[in-house]
């Protein structure tokens, strides 16, 4: 003869968070998740839309889909011109922030010299100034020099990636001076001692045990030039605009292709989604380094 025992649930702990807390943020999720995941629709369904149906009355449901503005966006615009002026600004100028700030954080971090709390609040406080401040300033600077010295700074790929490098310079190296921090100068020691010299115990031993750090300054260095507009439409011509500014071409005088204009957003995006997520546990490591020592 078997016993029935009624079921019981499982005490909840002590330190569990209320129900009411559990439930006010899974509404706030969802619908936080509906205000970031709205607008990917639309711009989803708008770019594979005729330019007649996006024009008209939008409806949640498109009627029609085709991959027309996929093959358009190519022929409206040069985009892969200005592809290929976005990847070589935003690469340069990554390359040259992580480069520089490695080797400027460095002795920042493993050196005391006179002036060391100043240079460091000096970089930092950069980031306070809005970048509409250095435009009128760069743009004069770019055309006396180019007047004076025959090099081309404005309109130039050149001049564009030092217009980059005053912003994301200054925070590469305040990001990496706390992360080099973090890193046990112990490791820097023990290689002198092995027979490096600073700059190969540099290259060998922190460089590595720095990864993360580096890798989140370079992601931020690639994501300020590639989506930067401001200086793009003035420091470009028609040779050298990049993708944030080329996108305005898809709008004329008659007409604005609005279908082309949504895929060729989604298709420009596509290397900086694609990077983040690639490098996402390592971007999330650099900017936690030194939080907790």
């Amino acid at each position: 003869m078997s016993s029935t025992h009624p079921r019981t649930t499982p005490a909840r702990s002590p330190m569990a968070p209320p129900r009411t807390f559990l439930w006010c943020r899974r509404i706030f999720l969802t619908l936080l998740a509906g205000f970031v995941l709205v607008p990917v629709y639309v711009m989803v369904s708008s770019s594979l839309k005729p330019l007649a149906d996006v024009t008209g009355e939008f409806r949640w449901l498109p009627s029609g889909l085709t991959l027309r503005p996929y093959i358009d966006i190519w022929s409206t615009v040069p985009l892969a011109r200005y592809f290929v002026n976005s990847v070589i600004v935003a690469g340069a100028a990554t390359v040259c922030s992580v480069v520089i700030a490695v080797f400027a954080a460095y002795a920042v971090s493993r050196h005391d010299f006179r002036g060391k709390r100043v240079f460091t609040v000096t970089v930092l406080s950069t980031q306070m100034f809005p970048g509409i401040l250095f435009l009128l300033p760069l743009f004069l600077l770019y055309v006396n020099i180019g007047n004076a010295t025959g090099i081309a700074l404005f309109g130039s790929r050149g001049g564009l990636i030092l217009t980059y490098l005053t912003f994301s310079l200054p925070f590469s190296i305040w990001m990496l001076i706390g992360y080099f921090d973090s890193v046990p100068r112990d490791l820097d020691e023990a290689a002198l001692v092995d027979g490096c010299g600073p700059l190969r115990a540099l290259l060998r031993i922190v460089v590595p045990a720095a990864t993360p750090g580096i890798v989140a300054v370079a992601v931020y260095a690639f994501m300020t030039a590639w989506g930067e507009v401001l200086f793009a439409s003035v420091m470009t011509n028609d040779t050298t605009r990049t993708l944030a500014v080329g996108l305005q071409a898809y709008s004329t005088l008659n007409d604005v292709y609005w279908n082309q204009i949504m895929a060729a957003s989604l298709v420009v995006s596509v290397p900086v989604v694609a990077g983040f997520l690639l490098l996402q546990r390592y971007l999330v490591a650099g900017l936690t380094a030194g939080a907790v020592k």
